[in-house]
């Protein structure tokens, strides 16, 4: 898994990536959890989520937002994180033109920060958010959201509390021409220590049937 370091807005940035081996492989992008309270680009959720990108094919990046890791900067609310997070994007398509496709992952802030990206960027086609902060952050900003993916979510979270990520995702399944699909885990706390098999099992899952679903409606045209 090849270290890679490219440059952001505050400086340096320090990445993993893999690259895939099909012609055209669609890219994802990970973000990973707060970086004032132990977020790196190696914790175990976002490890998960990069595998599982990396099993359908994907060419994927996850990265150290500013002031974690090597890179450089300091910690900017999300605001710096965000335009860390583009940067990443654009280094990542840059490395990948003509692909497939456009993903973004991300976990608790991780996932904050990707739905706000994902407002900007209209190429991202599919998202995945893992404990999104619903109750610590406005996402009123997802007014219309313009793309379909996964809301995972455990139910025992004492930090996200589960109503609060119910909330969000009726909201958002009010809109049309999307799809929302939110699967809740039984048991899991916000950090899925006990159920990172079962996270992994729904990741797969989703990707899975949205991969197989584009490629028959490719097949179709």
């Amino acid at each position: 898994m090849p270290d890679v370091i490219f440059n952001g807005p505050e400086g340096r940035l320090e990445g993993r990536y893999y690259h895939s081996k099909q012609a055209n492989a669609p890219v994802a992008l990970m973000l990973h959890p707060h970086p004032q309270h132990g977020g790196t680009m190696n914790n175990k959720v976002v490890y998960t989520l990069f595998h599982a990108y990396v099993r359908q094919g994907f060419s994927v990046l996850r990265f150290n937002f500013r002031g974690v890791g090597r890179s450089q900067g300091s910690f900017d609310r999300g605001e710096g994180e965000l335009s860390d997070a583009a940067s990443a994007l654009d280094w990542l398509q840059a490395y990948n033109q003509g692909a497939a496709a456009c993903w973004i992952a991300g976990f608790s802030f991780g996932a904050w920060i990707g739905m706000q990206l994902l407002m900007r960027r209209p190429e991202i086609s599919g998202f995945i958010s893992i404990a999104p902060p619903a109750n610590m952050h406005d996402f009123s900003f997802l007014a219309p959201c313009p793309s379909s993916g996964l809301i995972l979510q455990g139910d025992a979270d004492d930090v996200v509390p589960e109503p609060s990520v119910a909330k969000l995702v009726a909201k958002l399944s009010s809109q049309r021409g999307i799809t929302i699909d939110y699967r809740l885990i039984p048991g899991a706390g916000h950090f899925f220590q006990n159920e990172m098999e079962q996270l992994e099992g729904h990741i797969d899952d989703y990707l899975t049937k949205v991969m197989a679903a584009d490629e028959n409606a490719s097949a179709a045209r």
